[in-house]
């Protein structure tokens, strides 16, 4: 049984220029508003309180709401976009990434397998594949903020509240739970351990 509102919603913005790939699997709320040259691909949700600006791209089996997306900006594939997140101009959030009540700065980029929450993100930041902000102490909610040009190693963990001053380098791996200074590598890691002519127990 076809769903009358949602076929009236695809047919709105269809008309005003927006480019569907398998219409029938796009859903979007009555408050929804988009700007133009928009692409959405199939599979995606549209909660309420969602704002798309002009030349935005979200891909496929991505969730949004209650969000703010500027302009040329992409989304997904595979990406949750929670409440209370502005997504700047030209910033990207890719696979299987978790946004949560936070700013990304104007082309920032978090590409895959990440959790942002509470955070406030600067301009041309990276953010590695992997990467969590532990915002949640089991009693209050804390703030991350990363400055601008900063780069943030795949694996890494940064315990809130922290933040990371402009173009530091945080090293793959690093558990970061002190505030990091301007233009410096900050690392947590292990050293490497190496057992000479080491042979595995048969059994």
């Amino acid at each position: 049984m076809k769903d009358s509102k949602q076929e009236n919603l695809r047919n709105k913005f269809l008309k005003l220029g927006v480019k569907m790939i398998g219409p029938e699997t796009v859903f979007f709320s009555s408050d929804t508003k988009i700007g133009k040259n928009v692409t959405i691909e199939p599979y995606v949700v549209i909660g309420s309180k969602v704002k798309i600006g002009n030349s935005v791209i979200i891909k496929s089996f991505s969730h949004l709401e209650s969000c703010k997306i500027e302009n040329k900006v992409e989304v997904g594939p595979y990406a949750r976009i929670r409440p209370e997140t502005v997504l700047k101009e030209g910033s990207k959030i890719g696979n299987f990434v978790e946004i949560k009540k936070s700013i990304l700065g104007k082309k920032s980029k978090v590409n895959h397998l990440s959790y942002i929450g509470d955070g406030i993100i600067g301009r041309s930041v990276n953010i590695g594949a992997g990467t969590i902000t532990c915002n949640y102490d089991g009693v209050r909610k804390s703030k991350t903020k990363i400055n601008d040009g900063a780069f943030i190693g795949s694996n890494s963990s940064l315990v809130a509240p922290v933040k990371i001053e402009k173009k530091s380098i945080v090293g793959a791996g690093s558990v970061i739970t002190k505030n990091v200074k301007k233009e410096t590598l900050a690392l947590t890691r292990s050293p490497q351990l190496e057992v000479k002519n080491y042979k595995r127990k048969k059994k």
